[in-house]
């Protein structure tokens, strides 16, 4: 699946026994920041639509701007 097709998914319409939970999702923090979110990706799937236990996590943007990367780390910088 293509990125652009993967930010377009439907959440309400998918198969949830076919998307990842990001639970079981293990990214190796001994590996370059690249090779990480590759890992990171490689996991998920699709990192626009994914399992968080029994919910369904949909991750839009309207700023096309504006990366995943982007936002997460604004995400976590939030936490902190």
């Amino acid at each position: 699946m293509q990125e652009e097709e993967k930010s377009r998914t439907n959440a309400t319409n998918i198969d949830r026994d076919s998307l990842v939970d990001i639970h079981d999702v293990r990214v190796n923090t001994s590996l370059p920041k690249r090779e990480r979110i590759l890992d990171y990706i490689r996991q998920i799937k699709n990192p626009y639509c994914y399992r968080h236990g029994k919910y369904v996590v949909k991750i839009r943007f309207t700023d096309e701007n504006v990366t995943l990367e982007d936002r997460l780390a604004g995400y976590l910088r939030s936490k902190c």
